[in-house]
């Protein structure tokens, strides 16, 4: 028997709590866990010192996926289409750097890979992709009520007014890639 090795991707794309309920949905997606990355403040952040804009981390998932089902390609594509590349911190309502459009490449590989997608991608949209690629150093696992954020709260406000119309525009787009 073949031991499946799965690998990471971490991104951020404005609120964690849309980033993880999409990748929540798609086929070879095994974990996804909300937390930040990208700063220079010393020690773990909490979501509050995130929030405030002073830390320079991004709101961020960890995404764990099985490469033999769906590819970082693949993965890159969902999450370039399921947010606004083309606006510098801020999705939506959601302002500052902490809601950056990011990719954090775990290898060259990686890197290379994404930087073809956003290149792929630049002609779709009007404005410039403004989505940073960097290395990812350091990956803070975010406080416990941030996990699995939609799954737990639908009825919520933020969920029904900003998550589920993601996940709606997420279905008719990548209907190829979800979970059954």
């Amino acid at each position: 028997m073949n031991k499946v090795i799965l690998e990471l991707m971490t991104v951020g794309g404005g609120c964690f709590w849309c980033v993880e309920a999409v990748f929540d949905e798609i086929k070879g997606v095994v974990k996804v866990v909300s937390g930040y990355s990208g700063g220079n403040a010393p020690g773990r952040p909490t979501y509050r010192e995130v929030c405030s804009g002073l830390t320079g981390h991004a709101e961020v998932v960890q995404v764990t996926y099985d490469p033999n089902v769906v590819s970082f390609e693949d993965l890159l594509v969902v999450f370039m289409t399921s947010h606004d590349p083309t606006t510098l911190n801020r999705q939506g309502a959601d302002t500052g750097t902490q809601y950056r459009s990011v990719i954090y490449y775990h290898t060259d590989v990686q890197k290379e890979i994404a930087e073809v997608v956003v290149k792929e991608l630049a002609s779709y949209y009007e404005r410039p992709i403004v989505t940073e690629i960097s290395p990812l150093e350091q990956f803070y696992e975010a406080e416990a009520y941030h996990q699995n954020y939609y799954a737990n709260n639908q009825n919520a406000g933020y969920c029904s007014a900003v998550i589920t119309p993601k996940l709606v525009k997420l279905r008719k787009l990548h209907a190829d890639k979800l979970k059954n």
